[in-house]
C-alpha cells in the first residue's frame, strides 16, 4: 500500500472486545511496515491530554515502527485553541521523549495557507445554512513532512458527529477561521442535533474539503477507547477518511448508552483531564439528549477554577441558546464564532424573541470552584462544591448520576 492509496481500513478488534498491547503492538507494525514511507518524513498529529487513550502505547508502536526507517518524525499536539502542554506534560502525555511540537495557535508564523474554500462551496456543504468564503490555515509543521499520520481516538462529538480522522487537522492544528466557521456550523444545526450521528455531517463535509487542500500524504491510526481505562476496543488503520469511518462505527456501538425515559436531573461528575469549563462542557452535551424538559444537568467539577483559560471573553459573553444570538447577530457577527458555538453547546436548546426574552429547555449547574458571582454572570445555576453531597444525588430516583461523564453519550431509544 502507498500512502495515497489506502481505500480500506485495516481493523483489529471491535465492540465488545478489549485489545491486548502486544497485540495493538503487533498490528500497528505491521500496518506501517506496508505503508510505503521508508525513506519519507512522517509528522505524526496526536491529542492533547483531553482526550483519552493509551497514547504512550499507541505512540511507542508508531516510533519503534518507523524509526531508522523514516527520514525525520516530528509529533505535533493537536490543541486546537487548548492551552499549551509543558515539557513535564508532555512527557507524561506521551510516554517519553519525541522530537515533539505544541500548535501554537497564538502565534501568526505557526501557519501555512492552504488556499479558500469559496462561499458558493460553503453552502453546498452547508446545505445553506452558510454563505461564507473561508481561509483555510493549517500548522506548516504538517505540510513540511511528506506524511501526515494521525494517531488518536474516536468519540461522539458535539460539533462534528464523531471525533477523529481529519478533524485532527481542522480544528486540531488549524486557524481560526475554520475552526470559527466549523464550530458555527455545528451550532446552528445544534449539539443535540448532530452528536453521535454517523457518517458524514456538513460540518464532518467542510473538514474533508478543507483536508483535500494538505499537500502531505494523510494516513491515520484511529482508535476506539474503553473509556475509563487504558483499554482499546479497536484500532483501524487506512487513510484518514476510511480508517476514522471504521473507528466510528464501532465507538456508535461502544461509546453510546440508551434510556427507556427522559431523566429529572444528571449529575456530570467530571475527571481531572478537563481543567476548565470550555472541555468539561463535554458533560452537559453528552447527556443532553436524555433530560426532561425543565430538567437540570449539574457539572461536579470542583477541581475547575475557570471558565475558559484560553477565552476569557466567554465570561462576558455568557451561556446562551442559539436563537439568542441569531436574534441579535448584529450584535454578535463580529466575535469569534467559536466562542458563540461553545456557549450554545453548553447551554442547549432554547428559544429568544425580543419580548419574553431567552428560554431555555434545561438548566445548567456548576458545582466548580469558580466563584458564584462569574458564573452566575455567564448565565449558569451554582452549587457550592463544599456542601455538595453526592449520595444525596445517588439515592435520588430521579437524577443520574455519571461517573468519568464527558465521553459517553446518552440517548433516548
Amino acid at each position: 500500500m502507498t500512502v495515497t492509496d489506502a481505500q480500506t481500513a485495516a481493523v483489529l478488534g471491535g465492540p465488545g472486545q478489549v485489545l491486548s498491547d502486544a497485540d495493538v503492538t503487533a498490528f500497528i507494525h505491521e500496518q506501517l511496515a506496508g505503508a510505503g514511507l521508508d525513506g519519507r518524513s512522517v509528522c505524526v498529529i496526536v491529542p492533547d491530554a483531553t482526550r483519552s487513550c493509551p497514547l504512550p502505547l499507541l505512540l511507542g508502536a508508531v516510533h519503534s515502527a518507523l524509526t531508522g526507517k523514516v527520514s525525520r518524525l516530528t509529533v505535533l499536539v493537536a490543541l486546537g485553541t487548548h492551552a499549551e502542554m509543558s515539557s513535564d506534560e508532555l512527557r507524561a502525555h506521551l510516554g517519553g521523549e519525541y522530537d515533539v511540537l505544541n500548535h501554537e495557535w497564538w502565534k501568526e508564523e505557526t501557519f501555512a495557507d492552504l488556499g479558500t474554500i469559496s462561499a458558493d462551496r460553503i453552502g453546498e456543504i452547508s446545505g445553506g445554512l452558510l454563505q461564507e468564503e473561508v481561509r483555510v490555515r493549517l500548522n506548516r509543521a504538517v505540510v513540511e513532512h511528506d506524511v501526515a499520520l494521525v494517531v488518536g481516538p474516536v468519540f461522539p462529538h458535539e460539533v462534528v458527529g464523531f471525533s477523529g480522522g481529519n478533524k485532527y487537522f481542522f480544528p486540531g492544528v488549524a486557524g481560526q477561521e475554520v475552526i470559527d466557521l466549523s464550530h458555527w456550523l455545528g451550532a446552528l444545526i445544534t449539539s443535540a442535533g448532530i452528536i453521535g450521528t454517523p457518517g458524514i455531517t456538513p460540518v464532518r463535509a467542510l473538514i474533508d474539503e478543507a483536508a483535500a487542500l494538505i499537500p502531505a500524504g494523510k494516513l491515520a491510526i484511529s482508535v476506539v477507547a474503553q473509556s475509563g481505562t487504558n483499554g482499546l476496543h479497536a484500532v483501524a488503520f487506512g487513510d484518514t477518511a476510511s480508517s476514522w469511518q471504521a473507528a466510528a462505527a464501532v465507538s456508535a456501538q461502544t461509546h453510546v448508552r440508551y434510556l427507556d425515559k427522559p431523566v429529572r436531573r444528571v449529575v456530570s461528575l467530571m475527571p481531572s483531564r478537563y481543567q476548565d469549563i470550555w472541555t468539561a462542557a463535554k458533560g452537559f452535551y453528552k447527556v443532553e439528549p436524555i433530560v426532561a424538559d425543565g430538567g437540570e444537568v449539574i457539572l461536579h467539577a470542583p477541581h475547575v477554577t475557570q471558565l475558559a483559560a484560553m477565552h476569557p471573553e466567554i465570561e462576558q459573553i455568557g451561556y446562551h441558546c442559539r436563537d439568542y444570538f441569531l436574534g441579535q447577530w448584529d450584535s454578535f457577527r463580529s466575535m469569534h464564532w467559536g466562542v458563540l458555538a461553545h456557549s450554545t453547546h453548553l447551554r442547549g436548546a432554547g428559544t429568544w424573541d425580543p419580548v419574553d426574552g431567552e428560554r431555555c429547555r434545561v438548566d445548567v449547574t456548576l458545582a466548580t470552584g469558580i466563584p458564584e458571582e462569574v458564573v452566575r454572570r455567564a448565565n449558569l445555576g451554582y452549587l457550592d462544591p463544599a456542601g455538595f453531597e453526592l449520595a444525596q444525588y445517588e439515592n435520588d430516583p430521579d437524577t443520574l448520576v455519571i461517573p468519568n461523564a464527558g465521553e459517553i453519550l446518552h440517548r433516548l431509544r
